[in-house]
């Protein structure tokens, strides 16, 4: 790996903002808290597919991967990020490099591609993604994209994550780092006020942010910048300016919130949209944070008065739901931030959880677990298909909630299975994705099929009944 790379994920590892950090020597502290780099690391989801993932919802950006054709077809639109208003970020742009440029290099063939997009396409900016093959060769794409940002002039960020980097959450952090050592800071907003916030780690999957941004309108708060969700570059350059932010998955982005804090003094605190509890210590918080940065006190009057109007109707909504799901165990296996925030919204729907998965959870992550779930808090590191599919084949659940790569188990188990993760149709934040996440589990556990998969099939019935 280069220099730049290696000092880039060094920082990464520096975690001022982790508690146990803070209680260390200067010299241990920067050895960070995450597990270091092994061969291997990246089976599973590389270093580019985090960045990517984690980037691409930037809607009116052209994001450019420089790498051979089967790096952008792996990554692109992968997750449901809606979008208001442009559309380029569903464009798959590549440079698709050869066995020519590898002899050769393939800088020249990069700058080519970039300026066919600024005169094609004409974006407000330009994410470059260096990839494995390019890397390797030794390609300059910081001093490529210099140049192409100096002759076209507009923006041409370098993301540096060749996918043997590391692993997917390393590359969503190592995303991060390219938007703060190139956008964040470059641009002042047209206007400034006191309810500026910016929200963190937010992707806007299927459109959840839109269920959220309704509750912060009523409040008066105004989303300087969402990074990255239904993202506009220049909202996220200007984001230096809000008053607070909110850090909704810190495994994915918590680099930006402390990095903000450090160069422009700004507080953040970690929160969930998920659930009806959660959406309203939320709302609290951010209405508590302004407040503290300069905004009038009546922000948190307001925030109690839209908490008293919205709680009620959606636990209403939920009644009759409770009832038919009172007892029903789930199996959630899932990571970050949904491994706390999802089991306190689906205790508020009468479920008992029976696991929940913590492979990408933070310290603090736990901690909230054991917080929600107390005694009966059965927090699964790292469970083996084969154990999954025993659980559910035990029913010892009754539902499973995962990704996608899990559903397979669930459905050889014969047991209902739900997607939690960021494949999914159905958007669940807010008062209203509550209610939407609770009446899909409901349909998915009473559907009728799960009796005809169960039932026995004609060659596994009793000779008696067969005579019959």
């Amino acid at each position: 790996m280069s220099a730049s790379l290696n000092a880039r994920i060094a920082q990464v590892f520096d975690e001022p903002g982790c508690d146990v950090n803070q209680a260390k020597g200067e010299k241990a502290r920067k050895k960070g808290c995450t597990k270091q780099l092994t061969p291997g690391a990246a089976a599973g989801g590389c270093a580019f597919d985090g960045a990517k993932i984690a980037l691409q919802p930037i809607a009116d950006v052209a994001h450019l991967v420089h790498g051979p054709i089967a790096c952008e077809g792996n990554s692109w639109d992968n997750r449901h990020s809606a979008s208001s208003g442009p559309k380029i970020y569903r464009t798959g742009f590549t440079t698709d490099i050869d066995e020519f440029d590898v002899v050769y290099g393939g800088e020249k063939r990069l700058f080519k591609a970039i300026r066919e997009i600024a005169e094609t396409v004409r974006p407000p900016a330009i994410f470059v993604y260096q990839t494995c093959v390019p890397a390797m060769i030794g390609d300059d794409i910081e001093a490529v994209c210099k140049r192409a940002s100096e002759r076209f002039g507009l923006p041409v960020v370098p993301v540096d994550v060749p996918g043997f980097a590391g692993p997917k959450n390393l590359g969503n952090k190592l995303g991060a780092e390219a938007l703060l050592d190139y956008v964040i800071g470059t641009v002042e907003p047209d206007v400034s006020t006191p309810y500026d916030i910016n929200i963190i780690g937010e992707y806007n999957l299927s459109g959840e942010l839109w269920q959220v941004k309704p509750l912060l309108d009523a409040l008066g708060v105004r989303v300087l910048a969402c990074i990255t969700g239904d993202g506009r570059y220049r909202e996220i350059a200007s984001a230096h300016r809000a008053k607070a932010n909110m850090m909704v998955c810190s495994k994915s982005m918590i680099n930006v919130a402390t990095r903000m804090q450090q160069r422009w003094g700004i507080p953040y605190f970690e929160g969930s949209f998920y659930g009806i509890a959660d959406m309203s210590r939320t709302l609290r918080d951010i209405a508590r944070l302004l407040v503290q940065t300069g905004a009038p006190a009546d922000i948190v009057d307001r925030a109690e008065a839209l908490i008293a109007a919205e709680e009620p109707r959606a636990y209403e909504r939920l009644r009759a739901y409770r009832e038919r799901l009172a007892g029903k165990r789930v199996l959630l296996i899932t990571g970050g931030v949904k491994s706390w925030s999802v089991v306190s919204a689906l205790q508020e729907a009468g479920l008992e959880i029976v696991g929940t998965s913590v492979k990408k959870s933070t310290k603090e992550d736990k901690q909230r677990i054991q917080e929600i779930m107390g005694d009966d808090a059965h927090m699964i590191e790292d469970l083996a298909p084969r154990e999954m599919y025993r659980m559910l084949r035990e029913a010892r659940a009754d539902i499973m909630l995962s990704g996608g790569r899990s559903q397979f188990v669930a459905l050889k188990a014969r047991m209902p299975w739900m997607d939690i993760n960021q494949e999914r149709h159905h958007a669940f934040a807010g008062y209203e994705g509550i209610v939407t996440m609770v009446a899909e589990i409901d349909k998915a556990i009473f559907n009728p099929v799960w009796q005809q998969v169960r039932a026995p099939a004609p060659w596994e019935a009793p000779a008696v009944a067969l005579a019959a």
